[in-house]
């Protein structure tokens, strides 16, 4: 399966926390933009200054992270992928969250591949539905 990965995704596998992707195991092929290792890393961070994450448990997950995206195809968020995330979605959607619709979408096309959205952020799941992607994690 190749599925897009947003960071709710990766930080619950990151986190070990419950609700992981039950499909996770079946992703051959993760895709994500780049701004999912900005946004895995921002939320570690949070945690390290707000539950006192210890600097041993803060280095595992931060190389967790840099592990899990290593393994991914990685898509730069180019003005192509901007534009394309400024257009009106069929739901709404935040600025980030367009930015992962629209990267997902203009991958779909450029390939040619089948893409599931696997997330576990309502809004994300929602407008890529509405957008035609099949979608995991809710």
């Amino acid at each position: 399966m190749i599925a897009y990965l947003d960071s709710s995704v990766l930080l619950r596998v990151v986190l070990g926390q419950r609700g992981k992707l039950a499909e996770w195991e079946r992703v051959e092929t993760g895709v994500a933009s780049a701004l999912v290792e900005v946004e895995c890393l921002r939320t570690l961070d949070r945690l390290r200054l707000r539950a006192d994450l210890p600097d041993s448990e803060l280095a595992l997950r931060r190389e967790t992270v840099y592990r899990l995206t290593e393994e991914m195809e990685i898509v730069e968020p180019g003005m192509a992928v901007l534009r394309r995330a400024a257009q009106p979605f069929p739901t709404p959607l935040g600025t980030v969250d367009a930015v992962h619709l629209a990267t997902a979408l203009m991958w779909r096309e450029a390939r040619g591949e089948d893409l599931i959205m696997a997330t576990h952020d309502r809004a994300l799941g929602t407008a890529a539905r509405a957008s035609g992607l099949r979608v995991i994690g809710q």
